[in-house]
């Protein structure tokens, strides 16, 4: 016998659509397998509608269906479409109307809904169930004929566009070329015979660009539409916003049909979006836009400017009442800031969506914080409540007041838009999505200006500096995306009259043609001619506070890689505990140490290289001076000389270059035989494979005279600094062992240096010997490598350089984004890789090999002190992994301190993600 749980289990896998009326039931309030089938959209319906929330009633295609209609070549599946008429008969039922009923239609919209949230990525179609007959009952209906041909006129538009393919710039020129004929502004001016117009002008194209006429059947309609959903799940738009967002490409979209309710009925009516807190800012008030006789497209897509929903108190008082009541109860349900979308029909307000509301960082950081001051959620949910990657938001700089008054005295101001997402930025002008990625690319920064963006444009949006629109509102397409990934955007900026076709925007009197410079601020909408200072942001208290309980509940230690006592003020203010990587070799790249550098390289004996080394070492001690100053007493993990010593002499074709240059002039002097002797060492130095090669702690066994002077700088450094009080802990890393053998030999020449310093200096230092962990050799023999190291600092990029037999420059500008992107196999497309093994750490190989060595080591060495210093130490999949192999700490550059330690806390509260 099946208990009543299996029961309803096996009625779940076997039914393929739901009403929204059954939904929450069905799935015994399980949110988590509601959005895995119904989608976010379809699971927040069904729960709204057992909440008694008005929503107009509708049912959900699940998502399941979505992967069937892939995985079958994209076809329909089999009695999927008797079902949904089946079960949209009960909301017809209901409602006493019909699709396509001739005397009391049915309208519905079609949605997607995956489950996680993408945003204007996925098609959406109002008002189906219209034709040319049951456009004439809802005349009849509603005795509103201009409202029901604007109806028909937008669904055209609308299905033209997503299922029949035809792109809505050709029905909104026709529309705009209607409107500058009658020399009317507004969709609204427009007549019920302005509408019939444009209503056959609008089937004219379709005819003219299918061979075939509009649908008039609404149940093909149905099907066309449900189908274009689909279909719209592996549109371009989509598949770029998952690999942008790490979203899985095989969850497929749910389908919502629901019935249609009409904010364009009448100036009783309206459609609207709001938020429960400011999306921005994060502070506690209602924020969102409505507009009047409007569907809901017209706020989204930003083909009308909104009005702010604090006005809606006194155009509509009494909706406005209603919609602050429910708004509540809903954040206060879901226990998260709400983004939720309505309609208005003729003074009744009805609720067509919630979902947790898309925000920036800083409104993310104080949202989670606030509301666990309220005792909404805990301080644990707080934490997980913030995408560690987010907080680089809050470390992007502003514009200088100052200098933004001055630009202003000036007249550099040329407009004020509506500032959609914080933050600035300062590029050339493009109008252009394709120009904005081939530019970016290039290396150039450029600002996005549109007259309004649509889904399409991600491409342009993402590697653009900021974005501007002339049209839209605070929740237009830009407004959303931009949000969403940090980036200013100034929206609904109407006095900027973009002309997309001579690439030229007329604003204040002036004309700004491609290339020029602005520079936009996205806190306060304000957009400026030419460049304007930037300057620090300032951190919040709920920052403060959050990273605090992040350091309250983390296990894993927090350092950053610093090589200049500004780094590591910097990441000391972030909040690291100490440096886990100073590079010595960019100390020797500044150009008034070249010279002595390049003089030890070109020295032919260990005498003339000492001499030379003599001139660096006073250099170095300073160094160390300082960052052990600005450290006060935390650990400071210096890595000896790494890169093999070409790099740092000319390149060769360059040498070559000059050498020809000057045997043209006749040139026979000092500066020829210089440059040949330097192109002779160059040579001398050349090597097949300079990542394998001379390098590391080969080249100190060598030329022990290098490391030796580090190591002498070093102590000598920690000992002036210990006279005067300050505690110096100097960890000295040997880089790239292989073998012990390696590792014993420095070890025992460099601590003998560090002794003797000891000695002479009279000072007693607490410090360690240890290695970087970067060849797959080191990882297996660790057991061997421990006895003669303290701590192991786990190189993770050279390490997964060798693991993979790739050069990281090579393998990412040949082939690398195309592993992530997919390769062919007979015809079908399939990912190599899911990310970046650069970016985030590779568990199965590169993970092992650091699990090994991390066993083996402490094996040896039960105190054994283990980090990561390569560049996933701040990447907060790879800091989950490093806290369940047992590190004890990660070490990442100083802007990404505050995300190691929030990622550090998220590793402890959520252990199936770090077990992942």
């Amino acid at each position: 016998m099946l208990t009543s749980k299996e029961k309803t289990v096996q009625a779940i896998d076997t039914k393929r659509v739901f009403l929204f009326s059954e939904g929450a039931k069905s799935f015994e309030g399980d949110r988590k397998a509601m959005r895995e089938k119904l989608g976010g959209k379809g699971a927040g319906l069904a729960e709204m509608t057992e909440s008694g929330v008005n929503v107009p009633p509708g049912i959900t295609v699940l998502t399941s269906c979505c992967r069937e209609y892939t995985d079958n070549g994209q076809k329909m599946p089999a009695g999927l479409m008797d079902e949904i008429t089946s079960q949209l008969s009960h909301v017809e039922a209901k409602l006493g109307r019909r699709l396509g009923d001739t005397k009391s239609p049915l309208l519905v919209s079609v949605r997607s809904g995956a489950k996680f949230s993408m945003p204007g990525m996925m098609d959406t179609i109002l008002n189906l169930g219209l034709n040319d007959t049951t456009v004439e009952s809802l005349i009849k209906m509603t005795n509103n004929e201009r409202f029901a041909l604007d109806s028909y006129r937008r669904f055209i538009q609308m299905y033209s566009n997503v299922v029949l393919e035809i792109s809505k710039d050709v029905f909104e020129d026709i529309l705009d070329d209607k409107k500058h004929k009658l020399g009317i502004k507004q969709d609204t001016d427009l007549t019920a015979e302005h509408l019939k117009e444009l209503i056959v002008e609008y089937k004219v194209i379709v005819k003219a660009r299918t061979g075939n006429d509009f649908p008039q059947d609404t149940a093909k309609q149905l099907a066309g539409a449900v189908e274009a959903v689909f279909k719209s799940w592996n549109n371009p738009r989509a598949i770029y916003y998952r690999n942008l967002n790490k979203i899985d490409h095989n969850l497929g979209t749910a389908v919502n049909i629901q019935a249609m309710v009409f904010g364009n009925m009448d100036n009783t009516s309206g459609t609207g979006v709001c938020f429960t807190r400011n999306p921005s800012t994060g502070e506690k008030v209602l924020y969102g836009e409505y507009l009047v006789n409007a569907q809901g497209e017209d706020v989204v897509a930003g083909t009308r400017t909104p009005k702010k929903i604090s006005e809606m108190a006194k155009e509509m008082p009494k909706v406005y009442e209603e919609i602050l009541l429910t708004v509540k109860s809903l954040e206060t349900y879901y226990r998260d800031m709400q983004d939720i979308e309505f309609t208005i029909e003729q003074g009744k307000l009805y609720l067509l969506q919630t979902r947790s509301g898309k925000r920036t960082a800083a409104a993310a950081v104080k949202v989670a914080v606030d509301m666990a001051n309220e005792n909404i959620i805990n301080k644990e949910e707080a934490l997980l409540r913030v995408d560690p990657m987010q907080l680089n938001q809050l470390l992007l700089p502003s514009f200088d007041a100052k200098d933004k008054e001055k630009a202003k005295k000036e007249g550099r101001l040329l407009a004020t838009g509506l500032n959609a997402s914080p933050g600035a930025a300062i590029g050339q002008i493009v109008f252009s999505p394709d120009e904005s990625e081939f530019l970016s690319s290039q290396g150039k920064k450029v600002v996005l200006v549109r007259v309004e963006t649509c889904p399409d444009d991600i491409h342009g949006i993402v590697p653009a500096q900021g974005v501007v629109t002339s049209r839209g509102g605070m929740t237009s397409h830009a407004a959303v995306v931009a949000r969403g990934m940090g980036k200013p955007c100034v929206a609904g900026c109407e006095s900027f009259k973009v002309d997309l076709n001579k690439e030229e925007v007329s604003v204040a009197g002036q004309t700004l043609k491609k290339g020029e410079i602005i520079s936009i601020d996205g806190s306060t909408g304000e957009i400026f001619k030419g460049t304007i200072e930037k300057r620090e942001p300032e951190l919040t208290n709920e920052f403060t506070t959050l990273l605090t309980w992040a350091n309250q509940t983390r296990k894993l230690g927090i350092r950053a890689n610093a090589d200049t006592p500004e780094d590591a003020k910097v990441a000391r203010e972030f909040g690291a505990e100490g440096i886990g990587l100073c590079r010595t070799e960019h100390m020797f790249m500044s150009q008034d140490r070249l010279p002595a550098v390049q003089e030890m390289i070109m020295s032919g004996t260990t005498a003339e290289r000492e001499k030379a080394l003599a001139k660096l070492l006073p250099m170095q001690r300073e160094d160390f001076k300082g960052i052990f100053e600005a450290m006060q007493g935390l650990p400071v993990t210096i890595r000896l000389l790494d890169p093999p010593l070409h790099e740092f002499l000319p390149k060769y074709e360059e040498l070559i270059e000059q050498i020809a240059e000057l045997k043209a002039k006749g040139d026979k002097g000092a500066v020829l035989k210089e440059k040949e002797i330097l192109l002779r060492k160059v040579n001398e130095l050349h090597e097949a494979n300079p990542m394998m090669g001379l390098r590391g702690c080969r080249l100190g066994l060598l030329y022990p005279e290098i490391s030796r002077m580090q190591v002498r700088a070093i102590f000598e450094a920690a000992c002036a600094l210990k006279k005067k009080g300050i505690d110096v802990y100097p960890e000295i890393m040997i880089p790239l062992v292989g073998h012990v053998n390696e590792l014993r030999i420095a070890r025992a020449s460099l601590e003998a240096t560090a002794k003797e310093v000891m000695q002479m200096e009279g000072v007693d230092l607490n410090y360690k010997f240890g290695t970087m962990i970067e060849i797959p050799r080191a990882c297996v023999t660790a057991d061997q490598i421990a006895e003669h190291a303290e701590f192991f600092s786990f190189g993770t990029n050279d390490l997964t350089q060798m693991t993979f037999g790739y050069s990281r420059d090579d393998a990412e500008g040949k082939f690398l984004q195309r592993y992530i992107d997919g390769v062919d196999n007979n015809g079908v497309s399939e990912k190599i890789f899911v990310d970046n093994p650069f970016e985030v750490l590779d568990r199965n190989g590169v993970g092992k090999l650091m699990k090994i060595a991390v066993d083996l080591g402490l094996q040896t060495r039960p105190e054994l002190k283990l980090g990561i210093c390569g560049e996933h130490g701040g990447e907060p999949s790879s800091i989950a992994f490093a806290q369940q192999i047992g590190l004890s700490y990660v070490s990442c550059s100083p802007y990404r301190v505050p995300i190691a330690r929030l990622a550090a806390a998220q590793a402890v509260l959520n252990p199936e993600e770090r077990d992942k």
